[in-house]
């Protein structure tokens, strides 16, 4: 049996890592002083509202080689023919640098790495379709073609309510930041393929309608859904605007708080969309 691994940036929606047999290695978090196992030690809640207390921005860290090791050996006991895996983008996180570091150490395991060359639910998605791929029996190499082809479909949108956080955190692109801090917009975030890429807009208004904008203009959809951090209000309107956007197949779309370690570096308030286009 093939075996899918991830770590805690990924999004998951409640219950899936169980339904598809995924692990998850955790990040870490410190915050207010505290170090806290993201997800494990922390809810999402929690930490949002604990957030606009501290003085200092929260920080974040990467498993240790050792915690993915200990999965990896875990699972190939439990009788895991080989293991995948997928991690968020290495362009925002030093996370597979770990995955890497931990597969070279027991190279006697049948381990391979991959970049989702995403964030948050946008690796999800990924992870989701290898994980299913897997549960049907499909091949390591079947399962990787998925992970390409679906990475390559999936967009990441998000309009953010504050630079603050991004333009501290010192992880994510510095032109991201540097965007808004002199001029006091909004930024408008996009991933696609690895690229974490900028717009600049106004108003929270002007976020809401480009956002939207940029849904559309992807054509066809094969899946979509939505992401914020403790902005239950405002996603909720995202999603009553944007109901024409979604595909006739989802009954009830996904709506997914982005889990703490992100949330480190994006602030509260954020408010977007995750999706797949469908294949030509």
């Amino acid at each position: 049996m093939i075996r899918i691994v991830t770590d805690s940036a990924c999004d998951l929606p409640d219950g899936i890592a169980e339904t598809l047999g995924i692990s998850i290695v955790p990040l870490y978090i410190n915050l207010c002083g505290q170090s806290f196992i993201d997800i494990v030690e922390i809810s999402r809640d929690e930490f949002y509202q604990r957030l606009p207390a501290c003085e200092q921005v929260p920080t974040t860290s990467a498993p240790s080689p050792a915690s993915f090791r200990k999965v990896y050996e875990q699972l190939v006991a439990d009788g895991a023919s080989d293991i995948i895996s997928i991690h968020i983008s290495t362009s925002l996180s030093r996370t597979i640098d770990s995955a890497r570091e931990a597969a070279a150490m027991a190279n006697h395991l049948p381990i391979t790495v991959v970049d989702s060359d995403q964030l948050s639910l946008g690796a999800g998605y990924v992870v989701m379709a290898a994980a299913r791929a897997a549960v049907e029996g499909k091949t390591k190499e079947e399962i990787l073609n998925i992970i390409s082809e679906v990475s390559k479909r999936t967009y990441v949108f998000a309009a953010l309510e504050t630079l603050h956080y991004l333009s501290k955190s010192g992880r994510m692109h510095v032109a991201l930041a540097r965007i808004g801090t002199i001029l006091k917009i909004k930024p408008l975030l996009k991933m696609n393929r690895g690229k974490p890429e900028a717009e600049r807009v106004r108003t929270n208004e002007g976020a809401v309608r480009r956002l939207m904008r940029l849904v559309e203009d992807l054509g066809p959809l094969e899946k979509l859904s939505l992401v914020h951090t403790y902005a239950y209000e405002r996603i909720e309107n995202l999603y009553q605007r944007a109901k024409h956007l979604f595909p006739e197949t989802d009954d009830l779309p996904d709506i997914v708080s982005v889990s703490p370690v992100l949330g480190s570096h994006l602030g509260p308030g954020v408010i977007g969309f995750t999706a797949i286009i469908k294949e030509s």
